[in-house]
């Protein structure tokens, strides 16, 4: 097969825990004052928590101490661990499972490369976690999208080449990263929202396995 490993992005590719991401960071950015709507919420995606803390005080031409901003995102990381805290596996997005299953099957291996810090508890609680030979995710990286250093972290893992591997992104900061590696990227989305994708499609369930593997 021309590709060895498959490295997904966690939020808005294989589960739909995005909008509780959104409504926590519009809970913050209610309470500080600060404009916030789902448009700009797309520049969130693939990235740190303390980028977003960053993100929103740029917008508004503000200046928070880094403990105004570690308190910040703490905050919206309470909340956010609040409304995830009955996921199930029907909190998967289409097809994820079934995809995860076949690549497994086939050889293919697989790794969650996300900037979440709560990437593994999720997995727990979607039943999942055995499908991944390798997780990398903010408690591993230094460095947000676009930087690719969580997908070279997983690259290393699975020892794997950029070559053999296709990445699955929702974000173009995840597209950019993996593009910048000469890697071939699956977007999950619209061509608009991720113009640096390969391919896209709207989720896993319509991804066709031959397309990766001709």
């Amino acid at each position: 097969m021309k590709y060895k490993a498959f490295l997904f992005d966690l939020d808005g590719v294989l589960v739909d825990t995005a909008k509780y991401h959104y409504t926590a960071w519009k809970r913050l950015a209610d309470e500080l004052g600060i404009r916030f709507d789902k448009t700009l919420n797309e520049a969130f995606k693939g990235v740190s928590r303390a980028r977003c803390i960053e993100l929103l005080a740029e917008w508004e031409g503000l200046s928070f101490s880094h403990e105004e901003m570690t308190a910040y995102a703490d905050r919206k990381n309470d909340w956010y661990i609040e409304m995830i805290s009955g996921l199930d596996k029907s909190g998967l997005l289409p097809g994820a499972l079934e995809f995860l299953k076949y690549s497994v099957e086939i050889g293919i291996k697989c790794a969650v490369c996300s900037a979440s810090k709560n990437t593994s508890p999720i997995l727990s609680r979607l039943g999942i976690t055995k499908y991944f030979a390798s997780i990398v995710d903010g408690n591993r990286t230094q460095k947000a999208k676009p930087d690719p250093e969580v997908f070279l972290l997983a690259m290393h893992d699975l020892d794997v080449e950029n070559s053999e591997c296709v990445i699955f992104e929702d974000s173009q900061a995840g597209a950019e990263a993996g593009k910048s590696e000469g890697v071939f990227v699956v977007g999950i989305g619209t061509k608009d929202n991720i113009p640096s994708a390969n391919i896209h499609f709207p989720d896993l369930a319509h991804l066709e396995m031959k397309v990766l593997l001709a």
